[in-house]
């Protein structure tokens, strides 16, 4: 089962919202798809009439409605009275012949995954209920739709990698250690890496051949001035070129993807006492050639 998130900034806001709409009955029995003409390339928005039915074309009924379930749920209640009137007044009907569909949604920010959320299956696994939900995630290009073939990994080839890396950057990858090490949660590193705001990058695209060498370069972090990290990225373990070939094997790489490479030494939880940031605190990193990015702690 899969649940899709309203306008809201938080879950718990969403679910107020969600609840609000079923009780005044504006989406309490649609099936919003998203659907392509079999003559056509244009992704649309549909009503089913029933489960297998026959689809209510939304962007004919209304043109002003957006094209992708993703803008069409952004603008919030009154696409969702727009769908209801067209579902109620049959218009605008397309035979399922006529139409492929799509996953609902095709672009959302985020797929976040819950593991171990059935008791019976923590019984078939003879491991113990989680205490905190298990959380992982999948990428958006994992998305297939409902009736597409699901195709099986293939090799990819190092040397032809650097071939498509359009540049460069530098990336913070600030960590909440607390939730990287909490056994109660399974030391899960999704939730300790992904907070908002957790991933500062900057100051600029430089672009592969503005570098003389991107795997000889000086890579450093301060806190308030002080050197904490500092190495080179000559000693990256995995090269660029091996990092994108071994990922290519499990997804499809696009246009404005980013891979962060790695952290060198110098990590405040392995320092003697740790450190840890605190509000104030003004983070600077660096790597040769490419230039500095500065962020404070709030």
């Amino acid at each position: 089962m899969s649940l899709f998130v309203r306008p809201a900034s938080r879950v718990c806001s969403s679910l107020q919202n969600s609840h609000h709409y079923l009780k005044r009955g504006v989406s309490s029995t649609m099936r919003l798809i998203q659907f392509k003409h079999k003559s056509s390339e244009e992704i649309r928005l549909g009503v089913e009439q029933k489960e297998g039915g026959n689809v209510i074309d939304l962007n004919a009924f209304e043109p002003s409605l957006p094209c992708t379930m993703r803008q069409f749920l952004e603008k919030g209640e009154a696409a969702l009275v727009t769908a209801k009137r067209a579902q109620e007044l049959g218009k605008n009907v397309l035979e399922r012949s006529e139409v492929n569909l799509l996953p609902p949604v095709t672009n959302p920010d985020k797929i976040i995954c819950v593991g171990m959320n059935y008791a019976d299956h923590c019984a078939e696994l003879n491991v113990p209920t989680p205490k905190e939900p298990v959380i992982f995630n999948k990428f958006p290009s994992s998305i297939v739709g409902p009736y597409d073939s699901i195709i099986l990994p293939k090799e990819s080839k190092t040397a032809e990698a650097m071939e498509y890396v359009a540049g460069f950057t530098v990336a913070l990858d600030v960590s909440a250690r607390d939730w990287l090490t909490k056994t109660s949660n399974g030391n899960q590193w999704l939730l300790g890496k992904s907070f908002d705001t957790f991933c500062p990058l900057g100051p600029a695209l430089v672009t592969k051949d503005s570098l003389s060498d991107p795997h000889n370069l000086g890579i450093q972090c301060r806190v308030n001035g002080e050197t904490v990290q500092k190495s080179k990225t000559s000693l990256m373990i995995f090269k660029t070129e091996a990092l994108i070939a071994w990922v290519s094997q499990f997804v499809t790489l696009y246009p404005g993807d980013i891979f962060l490479t790695g952290t060198p030494p110098g990590v405040g939880l392995f320092k003697t006492p740790p450190t840890f940031l605190k509000p104030g605190d003004t983070i600077e990193c660096d790597i040769d050639e490419i230039g500095i990015i500065r962020n404070k702690v709030i």
